[in-house]
Order: C-alpha cells, then sequence, then structure tokens
C-alpha cells in the first residue's frame, strides 16, 4: 500500500509517500511562519495552512510516482480557528497553540479548574483549545464554526466534520474517561450551542479526496505529537519519547488506564485504534527550536546547523531558562519571561548558545522525573525525534541532565510516519500497531557522562534561576 502522510505542524508542513514495508518513498516540505504579534498574539493564516496541506502533497505525490491508497492527516492538536461551513472559507487567523490571549478567560474560571481538571486531564490553561474557541467568539467572530484546524482541513479535503479522538482530548470539552464532548465543560466556556464534530478512531476512513489525484480514502487522522509516540512504537505503559521541534513535547504511554496527572502534567488520548483506547501522560516545553530561531535572529548563529560549531565546550557557570513564551508544565505560568543567569565578561556568544541549549534540556529532564512520579517507576530510557535531535550538545545534554540514556529515532519523519500507520492499520485489518511501528534501531545512542551529583547540582541551580522568571513568587 501507498500511503500519503501529511504532518500539517507550526513552523511547516511535510508530506511523505510510504511503501508496502513502510519505507519513505518520498518527501515534501513547505515552510510556514507564524505571526508573533503583541499581547502573546501567535496567529496562522489558515489560506497559507491550506496551500501548504495541497502543495506539499502534491509534490510528494508526483515525486513518488506511485498510485495513493490512501492520504493520512496530523495536526497540531490545539491550534483553533472559526469558518463558514456551507463555503469552507476562514472567518478568522487561526490561534496557534502558543498564543496566550486567552488567559484572561482561563483565570475568570478559575473555580472551575479542580472540575475542569478531573473530568479532562488537563490543566484549565490557554494552551489547549476551548479557551482560544471562546476567545475568538467573545473578540473576533460568532459566525460559522470554531474548530481546531484538522476540522477545518479535512472538511476541505473530503467535506467530512470530524476530529479524531486524540485531538478531541487537547480541547478540555472531552471527557477523558467517555471520549464524548461533555456538557457541563461546554457551559464553563460558554460554547454549549456551539456544532461540534464527530469524534472518530484514527484508523476510520471518513471521506474520499481527490486533491492529489484519483479518488483517494482519507484516514489516519491523530494529533502530531501522539502520531510520534506511535511512530516510536511507545505502546507498553513506561514507553516514552520526547519531540523536540517548535517546542519540545515528552509523552509516556499510560496503556488502557486514564490515570490523572499528580505532577501537573497532562492525561490525554494516544489514539483510540482497533476499537481500543490507550492513554498517554504528557509535559511540554513551549520553545525549542524556537529558541534556536530567536538566537539566529539575534546574530548569535547563522543557522540551527551552527549549534555545535558554537556552543561552548563549558557553560562556565552560565544559566538559560528560554522561557520565551511562558512556562509550561510543571509551572503553568504565561507571564514567566526568559532569562540568563551567570555571565561575566568572559561570557561569549558560545556560552549563550550552550545555555540555551542546556535550558532546554533542563526543562525536560524536569518533565522526565514528573512522569517517573506519576508512572510510579523512573523511566529508564527515551526516544527522541525532531529536527534538533541532530544536535549532539542537545542530545549529551539531555542524556547527562535527565540521567537516561537517548535513543535517537532513525527517521526525521516521525509524526507523519505515525499518522500512515494509523491508515495502514484502517487500510488492512490483519495488521496490529506492533507490526506497523515495531523493528527500528535508534540511529544514535547518548548515554549520561555526568555523574548523577553534576546532575542534581546544575538543575538545582536551574530550577532556582526558573522561579525567579515566574511572574508570581
Amino acid at each position: 500500500m501507498h500511503i500519503l502522510a501529511i504532518d500539517q505542524g507550526t513552523s511547516g508542513t511535510k508530506a511523505i509517500v510510504t511503501g508496502a514495508d513502510g519505507t519513505v518513498l518520498a518527501i515534501a516540505e513547505e515552510p510556514l511562519r507564524p505571526g508573533y504579534l503583541a499581547g502573546g498574539a501567535v496567529e496562522q493564516d489558515p489560506l497559507a495552512l491550506l496551500d501548504s496541506v495541497f502543495t506539499a502533497g502534491r509534490r510528494a505525490g508526483a515525486a513518488a510516482g506511485v498510485p495513493l491508497d490512501a492520504v493520512a492527516l496530523a495536526n497540531q492538536g490545539e491550534t483553533v480557528l472559526a469558518w463558514d461551513r456551507d463555503t469552507g472559507a476562514p472567518l478568522t487567523p487561526a490561534l496557534v497553540w502558543q498564543d496566550r490571549r486567552a488567559e484572561a478567560i482561563c483565570a475568570a474560571r478559575a473555580e472551575s479548574a479542580g472540575k475542569v481538571a478531573a473530568l479532562t486531564g488537563l490543566v484549565l490553561d490557554p494552551y489547549f483549545s476551548a479557551p482560544k474557541m471562546r476567545w475568538i467568539r467573545d473578540n473576533l467572530t460568532t459566525g460559522g464554526v470554531v474548530t481546531t484546524t484538522d476540522t477545518w482541513l479535512v472538511h476541505q479535503l473530503c467535506g467530512a466534520f470530524v476530529t479524531d479522538a486524540s485531538t478531541a482530548s487537547r480541547s478540555l470539552l472531552l471527557d477523558l474517561d467517555s471520549g464524548r464532548w461533555h456538557g457541563e465543560l461546554l457551559d464553563v466556556f460558554g460554547l454549549g450551542a456551539e456544532a461540534l464534530p464527530d469524534i472518530v478512531a484514527s484508523d476510520a476512513v471518513v471521506g474520499s479526496t481527490g486533491a492529489f489525484g484519483g479518488d483517494v480514502p482519507v484516514t489516519g487522522l491523530i494529533v502530531d505529537q501522539q502520531a510520534a509516540l506511535l511512530a516510536e512504537s511507545c505502546l507498553t505503559a513506561g514507553t516514552a519519547k520526547c519531540t523536540y521541534g517548535t517546542g519540545a513535547f515528552l509523552l509516556a504511554q499510560l496503556g488502557g488506564a486514564a490515570a490523572r496527572s499528580r505532577s501537573g502534567l497532562s492525561t490525554s488520548i494516544a489514539w483510540r485504534l482497533r476499537d481500543a483506547v490507550d492513554y498517554c501522560v504528557d509535559g511540554q516545553v513551549y520553545t525549542a527550536a524556537s529558541a534556536v530561531r530567536w538566537l539566529i535572529d539575534l546574530g548569535l548563529i547563522t543557522g540551527a546547523d551552527q549549534l555545535d560549531v558554537v556552543a561552548a565546550a563549558d557553560g562556565a557557570g552560565v544559566l538559560c531558562v528560554p522561557a520565551l513564551a511562558g512556562l509550561a508544565a510543571p509551572w503553568w505560568d504565561a507571564g514567566a519571561t526568559a532569562s540568563f543567569s551567570g555571565m561575566t565578561l568572559s561570557t561569549g556568544r558560545g556560552h549563550l548558545v550552550r545555555a540555551v541549549l542546556e535550558g532546554v534540556a533542563a526543562q525536560v529532564a524536569a518533565l522526565t522525573a514528573l512522569v517517573g512520579d506519576d508512572l510510579g517507576t523512573p523511566l529508564n530510557r527515551l526516544r527522541v525525534d525532531g529536527g534538533l535531535t541532530r544536535s549532539r550538545v542537545l542530545m549529551q545534554a539531555q542524556a547527562d541532565l535527565a540521567q537516561l540514556p537517548v535513543d535517537v529515532y532513525p527517521s526525521p519523519h516521525a509524526t507523519p510516519l505515525g499518522a500512515a500507520a494509523c491508515a495502514a492499520l484502517a487500510l488492512d485489518p490483519a495488521l496490529t500497531a506492533a507490526d506497523v511501528t515495531g523493528g527500528w534501531r535508534p540511529s544514535a545512542t547518548y548515554e549520561p557522562e555526568w555523574s548523577a551529583d553534576r546532575a542534581a547540582d546544575h538543575l538545582a541551580r536551574w530550577h532556582a534561576a526558573a522561579a525567579a522568571t515566574l511572574s508570581t513568587p
């Protein structure tokens, strides 16, 4: 079978075509750059998103030169827009998951935070979909429908009005235990009158499209981070991965138990496949590659490929808390700001670059410890993917600070490969998730070189620096 899998992300859209054995036959990418505006606004042009999906998909399909058997779509998860269901025309910009303008909406509902957490497994925060949906209704338009971008893109492809269970679980509107929209949650956000998409499994066929040639089934719908979790074959409880993209996202498999985090992390649906639901616990670092882009914009490096060239061999005591868009789990402080500390007249750009990379790794290390607390047993390995895994400095820092072996996924296409795996399950009922994701070997493994005491000392100093960046002590 030949599957066109599209990963519609924050910084670009990637399309791959996979062969019968899962090998990548063709790749096409279209860059996107969100608008970072005053007041914590982060927006994308929906028509640019749509054009990137069509363009990347058609380029990949043409390069592969094979008939397609399915189209799969991985999405950003919490990015939302309003659109006209009759015409498909967007009525607003897309508010990206990083957008913080709904902070006041969450603050006004603080008394509901416990109820929301108990029902959804999530924290009441603008990161998730519902607060941004409410903000759109209050500030931009009451017309059309307001949904996550996957629903709109799928509607453009085949006319369906759907979202998959993993995406729905990131909305603050889904009862995590039943897997259904919850009226009480809708009322919390004043969204009870909204038309909501049907919730489908990631191996459901939701329609067909001629956008990429022929009449091809549309299936394999899943959140990007959960798609990577699947691709990296994190199928048993306690297996975990971290994706280093615009942000860094750590997910650990929980299996069939929707256990709520006791550590300020989020519990979501990993996927619904073969009529069964798996859950995951996750934590987020808002700025990873976006922090590297910031370094580029400042002129400290010319590109991400220069990170290891410029980074100093040692941080020389310089610490960075790269909270350029606030801090997510477990702090959940949108007002937190970035900082450098420990600088002297001898500090050079190499120390600053290393400090940024170690700051990203320190946040991920904090998440690995919290995931271990929730699981009741420490993680014993971490699987990683994403563009920043090409930085040896970052990956070694990750192994050192988390005190874990770090296994690098051998393909830079984990997210679309996860979506393709879902589509393969839709096309062949005899396959299992292990059949379509197992058997990979890491392209590199980083073992901890620091002692446990050195890592603990660094993290203690870094956590003190992070505490100083919080908007409320």
